[in-house]
């Protein structure tokens, strides 16, 4: 049985879903909890309902619930954005040109990254549909192609999203004081007032340190992709149904509902959201440079987008219904995270977490570490902000105590968690319906890119 093969057969064997691990790592923490921080005076009976406590009160922090939502909104409209037909368009035209392996694998894989960059449920959606028109493209034209290389090329993105506008903790720190409400149970009054009021995205999205990792994957990864496609002797006609384009409606449309086919009426909602977010931006960059992009201004331009693009009310809520089912996850599954986090915040387990990282680490090797701890945290929680939730507060309580530069290290906790989603094929599950391939198929292909990745990764902490 090839490695691959026995790889993919090991995840769908011994990692249970996404939800289920969630309760296991409550579980892990709260056991942990209570043989490493019970209070000299307290029994453990009495303490095990105080963790619940905390876990229950993390579990209803409404600051972070707000993040949820916002999490969720950001990968909705990314995904309804990518079902708009003026990107349909850009792929049909591109489609053209993906005649041999090698051009497919260059181009999806430059496209899906570049659209990472700005919105990581976009580009996985984007990504994903590009990949099954080359297929249709190819079956049609009975052009040989490596079909399982070009859904890999249509994933990759997810291995650049965490450094773009999107990135969870990115996005977070740049919102004025969620880092001292994220830090305030964990710190002295002392130790919060050293902390800034925000991290704007000069400092993270677009630091030396983050243009040199962004432009390394958005130029070497294609050009890796494109050499394995010239080398690849797995080539053969896909065989895959060509879907077709569904009849519009000739039902005449009275009364209100003209309100909901409108363009004009879209389409002016649509402008009236982008020239707000545009005189938005143009107003606060003298002050703030950068420090304008947060969450909320990312979904509130998206929003505009999304009603603009698709040209109509009706057109928006149908892209809307097919989008929200991939938001589940986050609805569900960050809660129980912010329950953990409220028990190692209440605990004192965010202490000794931080405590044996500065006893392991000095200010070279600190972001190193972080990033291989966030790459394993990936693995059992694939989620972005669900992380940032628990190992967000670890690493800026260790930042401070070594003296490492902040957006340093949260960057390396988002390269990290980047980095291994080609290595955990929870979020290639979108794709995978939508191409029709299965996890092993493209694992051979992700996992040569995780491999470039780590190089650029490591080599942009080290160098800056």
């Amino acid at each position: 049985m090839r490695f691959t093969e026995k790889y993919s057969r090991f995840f769908n064997y011994f990692l249970p879903a996404p939800f289920t691990i969630a309760i296991l790592l409550f579980i892990i923490t709260y056991l942990i909890a209570i043989v490493f921080t019970t209070p000299a005076e307290s029994s453990r009976i009495e303490y095990s309902l105080e963790l619940l406590k905390f876990f229950e009160s993390g579990f209803w922090n409404n600051g972070l619930l707000v993040f949820a939502i916002q999490m969720m909104l950001i990968l909705v409209l990314g995904h309804t954005l990518a079902l708009s037909q003026p990107f349909d368009q850009f792929i049909h035209f591109f489609v053209k040109y993906c005649n041999t392996t090698a051009k497919a694998a260059l181009l999806v894989t430059f496209f899906t990254t570049l659209m990472a960059l700005f919105n990581w449920g976009f580009a996985l959606i984007f990504g994903a549909i590009f990949a099954r028109k080359v297929g249709e493209y190819a079956t049609k034209n009975n052009i040989s192609i490596n079909y399982p290389l070009i859904g890999a090329a249509g994933y990759v993105g997810l291995m650049v999203w965490h450094g773009g506008f999107s990135g969870s903790s990115l996005t977070k720190v740049a919102e004025v004081g969620h880092i001292q409400e994220l830090m305030k149970d964990i710190l002295s009054p002392n130790q919060l007032s050293t902390l800034p009021d925000q991290i704007s995205f000069s400092q993270t999205v677009f630091s030396d340190m983050n243009i040199y990792a962004s432009i390394g994957v958005l130029l070497l990864v294609p050009i890796g992709m494109y050499f394995i496609g010239k080398k690849s002797k797995k080539n053969r006609i896909p065989d895959i149904a060509i879907q077709k384009n569904e009849e519009i409606s000739k039902e005449k449309i009275e009364g209100a509902a003209r309100f909901d086919e409108s363009k004009i009426f879209a389409t002016l909602i649509g402008c009236i959201f982008i020239f707000y977010s545009i005189y938005s931006a143009i107003s606060n960059f003298s002050e703030t440079s950068w420090g304008f992009i947060n969450l909320n201004y990312i979904n509130f331009l998206l929003f505009g987008m999304c009603l603009l693009f698709h040209q109509g009310i009706s057109s928006f809520l149908k892209a809307i219904d097919e989008a929200i089912g991939g938001a589940a996850a986050i609805l569900i599954q960050f809660p129980v995270y912010f329950g953990i986090m409220g028990i190692m915040n209440s605990s004192g387990l965010i202490d000794q977490f931080s405590s044996f990282f500065i006893s392991i680490s000095n200010p070279t090797s600190f972001p190193i570490f972080t990033f291989i701890s966030a790459g394993i945290v990936n693995v059992f929680v694939p989620s972005g902000g669900g992380q940032w939730a628990v190992q967000g507060p670890i690493i800026i309580q260790a930042a401070l105590s070594l003296g490492v530069d902040l957006p340093k290290s949260i960057l390396a906790l988002a390269y990290g968690d980047q980095i291994t989603n080609m290595l955990q094929p929870f979020w290639a599950i979108p794709l995978l319906g939508i191409t029709g391939l299965k996890a092993k198929e493209i694992l051979p292909y992700t996992l040569m890119m995780m491999v470039l990745g780590l190089i650029i990764y490591i080599s942009a902490l080290l160098i800056f």
